[in-house]
């Protein structure tokens, strides 16, 4: 019976621990669900402000508008805010990751003119030197 051999180089340790890493996958469609709930919020919250104003107009006595306008006005106003909290955050995110990704893009073609402009260099250097 032989036994597993352990690998030698750091290479092939460096392989065989990330083949043994389990790492959970995010979920893509979490963040479009936030999203949607960002912009579906606000507009909850505004019907809910309109449903406690429209309730507290229909009875006339201060006592019993009260009530209403606070729990349905407070209520839709944190609504609306987390709302455009939940928005702002993920749009946001969408957006810097869209300029990181053009910044690696420019920076990579920059990188390839300076190797295509030292390689230029070199070679003039060899032929002075012929």
């Amino acid at each position: 019976m032989t036994e597993p051999t352990s690998p030698s180089s750091p290479a092939d340790r460096l392989e065989a621990g990330v083949a043994d890493l389990h790492v959970p996958e995010p979920k893509g469609d979490t963040e479009a669900l936030l999203l949607k709930l960002g912009l579906a919020l606000p507009v909850l919250g505004v019907v809910l402000i309109l449903v406690a104003w429209w309730n507290a107009a229909g009875t006339k006595y201060v006592a019993d508008q009260m009530p209403m306008l606070i729990s349905g006005g407070l209520f839709g106003l944190a609504l609306i805010i987390v709302g455009l909290g939940l928005f702002l955050r993920f749009s946001l995110a969408r957006l810097l990751r869209f300029w990181l990704a053009r910044l690696v893009v420019e920076q990579q073609a920059q990188t390839d003119r300076i190797v295509d402009a030292l390689a230029k260099v070199e070679a003039a250097a060899r032929e002075g030197r012929s």
